[in-house]
């Protein structure tokens, strides 16, 4: 059995129609017996590059030693015109982060994934200092094992106050190489008390890459910072739809 972090994570490709559009980053959370799949909001919208897909497609293994098998599933980003992701906002305005759920149905017989749940979740934002060490997992440029379908992690530390919303919107910084693709990747610290089977907190949601507009591009290198959405937004997009949610849900983009 592999390293059960590397499981919760899977390769996403989004279409119109048959055309290929992106690759990008996924990962797998559970609460109450539901099944969602979690990425940055702008894999499946966003409207300044006119990025529009209306399906995807993820990876999912059938056999958690052989990890050469995968069934891949392909899920509708729309129903009636209507939008079947949740994405959520607050103050600062919209979060890049977005979950939309897998039917169980729709799973291959036997599925073999590991996902994140609500006790995964860092509930104390003070126990999380700045320079603390996390990975990010992901596929930078579609990049992974090709033969075992599975994802590669960067090294990254948190290079902002953890739990202070950095220039007042919903995330955090990190200190690590990333590269398109990534996007939607689970950020992790270890803690094996955690959950032994799963000993990682999920701190945050990888978005993009942060540069400085005024940065000289010839004298200047990038700064190799990132944007992380706080992971806790998952609460708010996983909460039962009967059930009024504080930072709404959205329908239709």
């Amino acid at each position: 059995m592999t390293e059960s972090v590397l499981l919760t994570t899977t390769r996403l490709t989004t279409f119109d129609g048959d055309r290929v559009l992106t690759g990008a980053t996924g990962f797998f959370f559970e609460r109450e017996g539901r099944l969602f799949l979690v990425t940055s909001r702008h894999v499946f919208v966003d409207t300044p590059t006119k990025h529009f897909p209306n399906r995807i497609e993820v990876e999912v293994h059938t056999d958690g030693v052989n990890l050469t098998g995968v069934y891949v599933l392909s899920l509708w980003l729309y129903a009636d015109g209507k939008s079947q992701w949740r994405q959520g906002g607050d103050s600062g305005g919209e979060i890049d982060v977005a979950a939309i759920e897998i039917p169980r149905s729709a799973l291959p017989s036997p599925a073999a994934f590991v996902a994140f749940r609500p006790e995964h979740l860092q509930r104390s934002l003070d126990e999380v200092e700045v320079g603390s060490a996390l990975l990010i997992v992901g596929f930078p440029l579609g990049f992974h094992d090709v033969i075992h379908h599975l994802p590669v992690v960067r090294h990254a530390v948190i290079s902002s106050a953890f739990g202070v919303r950095f220039q007042g919107q919903g995330f955090f910084l990190t200190d690590a190489r990333t590269h398109r693709g990534t996007s939607g990747a689970a950020v992790v610290m270890r803690d094996p008390e955690v959950d032994p089977r799963l000993p990682w907190r999920l701190l945050g949601v990888h978005s993009s890459r942060l540069d400085m507009g005024t940065r000289d591009l010839k004298l200047d290198e990038s700064l190799g910072l990132n944007c992380a959405w706080y992971a806790d937004i998952l609460l708010t997009l996983t909460a039962p739809l009967a059930v009024p949610a504080t930072d709404g849900i959205a329908g239709s983009p």
